[in-house]
């Protein structure tokens, strides 16, 4: 910008945007931009909460919630870092990770689907006003009055078939430039011939003129190409989700001081501060301190791990009990939870390549459309002469074979199947999921999250002495540690009251211990308190000289889990179970449902090595799965379902989002979408059959551009009641 004075204009705009342009660049200054993600946000009370709670949190100037994306953008003093965020917002119940702003390329607002929408409604609006007219005119206006409706007519339709019919002339202007025939070319075609003659005719004073069946048909396939979008309107880049999942700043030492840094700038070598509660920034190796990991979201393992001079972390993972000292080993894109990224874009892309039965109809159908038009119009012209005549039979015969019912074919039953769906508890996000769903023959699980609710129970609280449940409540209530936190919340919900405990110490890597009456107390790991480790997921509570007393932990099924495994083994899928558990917790769980084929401690990349090599051998494989870990085998399953409590990033992975906890639906699932796929096919032979039959009758010059079009719409309408049968 220059620093002249401005110039005095006639516009006031041009006047107070050098002004607002500072403004909003002192405010940027002011202010720190945080989007945070929240997994557990469902509904307008958790707006609510989180938006209130934020804003009253000092340094906050706004906070925003976008319910659609479970994101919170905060705007806020430099000084209010996303762990103040976070810690806040844990104090009420929800958990938030921070996501980078630079890495999410997905708009908060819905500008294609608007914009298809807003294209529907002038071509609706201006479809009824043409309409009636035309009526004006078969009802037997003649002469001036009749060329006067002509007029009319073209003023409202030619400016609505160049603002409507923008997507279907841009899309045929692509597919030409890269030498192809698409669905669309045929189409804009059909639009451009018929306002061609119609205006042709105007000007002649003509009888007929055929505005009313172009803004007609461009209607019809705003309305095909609007379901269609709107069934694929929640696909997300899963990939991008997985790499705003990264830290964007770490905590480095430089010469024993502390100093906050982008995590570009680190380098091999470096040493990074990690504080309880917060993710690995990095990969590396403890130099310093004893705490505990939760690896559950990169490999889904039940149990957090020790970490202590000469550990491994990863990027991703979560520091619970102490502080850390990471030599970095790798970054940013070099980072593991980075090269989970990337093994997703790579499966996502492969996914792709799937074409849907539309496309694959079209390949062959429009080149056929344009021999055919081509052809009457070749043989009109040589037979008559007649120019005007031969365009007339030309347009007529592209006219009734428009791909409109082969447009609708596929969204109307989408749309219809999706709806039934919905009333079972599952989101359909990708449109050719259905069609996908319907192939399969294979199942795969992951466990802790998806076959059960992924939430630790203590079991038999009930037959434990109230003296000894009163001081584990202390304890339990005193530790960050998953298991700790699930113990307190149960002794909580029976009533118990913590006793009076003194001196509590979380001891990183161990767990917890304090004073009762005089007498140590200890709550945490096995070998901490002198035990031997047993075979289920436990925690152990000592007292005195007394010895370990063990609380042991169950992960209960899903609801309808084993209702679900039953019905796909006897529809004759074969069912998988992969998880990154353990093997004890995985055997326990497949020899409940019954199933026999399982594997445990799988890392992401062996996960998706067994998705990829169940598809090469002919398999189309349905992973259902929930945790950061399943996202590179659900991007590269052939279909993939993920439950609505799943992370952000499997759920953007997926083609379906379980919405309830029940996963017994899920056999329905599959059979409603052998059922789409049947419609699907019968709506391409209702197509064929309509064009057997109509495109014989233009060939021969028997129909008008108005009553092709007639002939059009009714052909759509068939097909949209067959796909309502859905329902």
């Amino acid at each position: 910008m220059s620093s002249a004075a401005p110039s005095i204009s006639a516009c006031p705009a041009c006047v107070a945007a050098p002004a607002a342009e500072a403004i909003a660049a002192q405010r940027a200054e002011k202010e720190a931009g945080l989007v945070l993600s929240l997994p557990t946000a469902h509904c307008a009370v958790c707006i609510s909460d989180v938006e209130r709670t934020l804003a009253a949190m000092p340094g906050v100037n706004s906070a925003r919630v976008n319910l659609t994306l479970k994101r919170v953008s905060v705007a806020a003093r430099p000084g209010v870092t996303a762990d103040d965020v976070i810690a806040r917002l844990k104090t009420i119940g929800y958990p938030a990770h921070e996501l980078d702003p630079g890495l999410l390329s997905v708009t908060e607002t819905d500008r294609r689907g608007r914009d298809l929408l807003m294209r529907l409604g002038v071509a609706g609006f201006a479809m009824m006003n043409v309409m009636l007219l035309s009526v004006a005119v078969w009802s037997g206006a003649e002469a001036a009055t009749r060329d006067l409706f002509h007029w009319i007519s073209a003023a409202i339709a030619l400016p609505t078939l160049a603002f409507a019919g923008q997507p279907f002339f841009v899309s045929a202007w692509a597919s030409l430039k890269a030498h192809r025939l698409g669905m669309d070319v045929p189409i804009s075609l059909a639009l451009i011939l018929a306002s061609a003659i119609s205006l042709y005719e105007t000007f002649e004073g003509g009888r007929h003129a055929y505005f009313d069946a172009a803004v007609s048909l461009c209607f019809f396939l705003l309305a095909g190409r609007y379901l269609d979008y709107r069934s694929r309107a929640a696909a997300r880049s899963a990939a991008e989700e997985l790499a705003a999942l990264e830290v964007p700043r770490a905590t480095t030492l430089v010469d024993g001081a502390e100093k906050i840094v982008p995590i570009a700038e680190l380098a091999v070598g470096d040493l990074v501060r990690v504080r309880p509660g917060a993710r690995m920034p990095v990969d590396g190796t403890v130099t310093e301190g004893t705490s505990e990991i939760d690896r559950s979201l990169l490999t889904g393992e039940t149990l957090p791990v020790w970490a202590g001079k000469g550990s491994v972390a990863s990027a991703g993972e979560v520091n619970l009990t102490g502080p850390l000292t990471v030599r970095v080993t790798a970054a940013g894109r070099d980072s593991s939870l980075h090269r989970m990224a990337d093994l997703v874009a790579v499966a996502e892309n492969a996914r792709t390549r799937y074409t849907s039965l539309a496309d694959r109809m079209a390949r062959a159908y429009s080149p056929s459309v344009h021999l055919l038009s081509l052809t009457a119009f070749a043989v009109w012209i040589y037979l008559t002469g007649d120019l005007r005549l031969a365009v007339n039979v030309a347009a007529a015969v592209l006219i009734i074979t428009c791909p409109c019912a082969l447009a609708l074919a596929v969204p109307a039953v989408v749309t219809s199947a999706s709806g039934r769906l919905f009333r079972k508890g599952f989101l359909i996000k990708d449109g050719t999921a259905l069609e996908r769903l319907a192939e399969v023959d294979t199942v795969v699980f992951d466990k802790t999250g998806t076959l059960t609710m992924g939430a630790p129970e203590p079991l038999d609280l009930a037959t434990r002495p109230r003296a000894d449940l009163e001081i584990v409540a202390a304890l339990a209530g005193a530790s960050a540690h998953p298991l700790s936190r699930a113990l307190a919340g149960a002794l909580a919900a029976a009533g118990i009251r913590p006793a009076a405990v003194g001196d509590l110490r979380e001891v990183p890597g161990s767990g917890v211990e304090g004073r009762w009456r005089g007498m140590p107390v200890r709550l945490g790991r096995a070998e901490w308190l002198g035990a031997a480790p047993g075979a289920r997921t436990a925690t152990w509570f000592g007292k005195g000289a007394s010895a370990p007393v063990e609380f042991a932990f169950a992960d209960r099924p899903r609801p309808g889990a084993d209702t679900a495994v039953r019905a796909l083994v006897a529809a004759g899928k074969r069912v998988i179970l992969l998880s990154g558990d353990g093997e004890a917790p995985v055997a326990a769980l497949a020899r409940t449902l019954g199933i026999p084929d399982w594997q445990s401690g799988m890392r992401p990349e062996e996960k998706a090595a067994r998705i990829a090599t169940l598809t090469e051998a002919g398999h189309r494989v349905l992973m259902v799965g929930d945790g950061l870990n399943d996202t590179a085998a659900l991007a590269g399953a052939h279909v993939s379902i993920s439950p609505a409590t799943a992370l952000d990033a499997a759920r953007t992975a997926s083609d379906i989002v379980l919405l309830g906890q029940d996963l017994s639906p899920l056999p329905d699932a599959l059979r409603i979408a052998r059922v789409a796929r049947r419609r699907i096919k019968q709506n391409f032979g209702l197509s064929l059959a309509y064009n057997v039959i109509a495109v014989p009758v233009a060939l021969v010059g028997l129909a008008t551009p108005l009553i092709a079009a007639l002939a059009m719409s009714a052909s759509s309408i068939t097909v949209s009641l067959n796909a309502l049968r859905l329902k």
